[in-house]
């Protein structure tokens, strides 16, 4: 039996080390995803806070017919474009802040945020599950609700824009 199916069914009895055990099993690698989408730390903070807001809140209907994983990465997509449709802008000309002090020492890592900056926010998505946060193309799909050659395509969309990007970085 799956351990996130275990902590599920603890949480729905009221147990609140299960959801402690959950929230800190899975609110860096949210948090993470939140921040490569956002680009700004506070809200990203503020973004991952709302998903596991919205997962507690939704825990009476929720049923366990994937990856709880995966639900909360469809969870944390939602917060993220609706911060984007009640900002109606991305700021394309601020660079991001880094998450830890290893990445702040990494100029490649840098590019990379530059380079994501720059793709359309579809191909953006796409990119951030699979490429940084190590997603299946499967599970991709299902987060996102899009089908698998839609993320196979902007998959690929998402590595011409890489190639391009460090292919004329100076």
């Amino acid at each position: 039996m799956d351990a996130d199916f275990l902590l599920v069914q603890k949480i729905h009895m009221g147990d609140e080390k299960a959801v402690e055990t959950l929230i800190s099993k899975y609110y860096p690698k949210i948090l993470n995803y939140c921040h490569m989408r956002i680009q700004d730390y506070g809200y990203a903070e503020d973004m991952t806070q709302e998903t596991f807001v919205r997962f507690f809140r939704t825990l009476p209907q929720y049923r366990l017919y994937g990856k709880v994983s995966n639900y909360l990465y469809a969870i944390a997509a939602n917060a993220c474009n609706d911060y984007y449709r009640k900002r109606r802008e991305i700021p394309l000309d601020t660079l991001p802040e880094k998450a830890d002090a290893q990445a702040e020492n990494s100029d490649r890592c840098l590019d990379v945020h530059i380079a994501l900056e720059r793709m359309p926010e579809d191909i953006k998505q796409v990119a951030v599950l699979f490429f940084l946060q190590e997603q299946k193309q499967k599970d991709i799909a299902r987060i996102l609700g899009i089908s698998l050659p839609l993320v196979k395509y902007r998959i690929r969309k998402a590595r011409e824009a890489f190639l391009a990007y460090f292919q004329n970085e100076p």
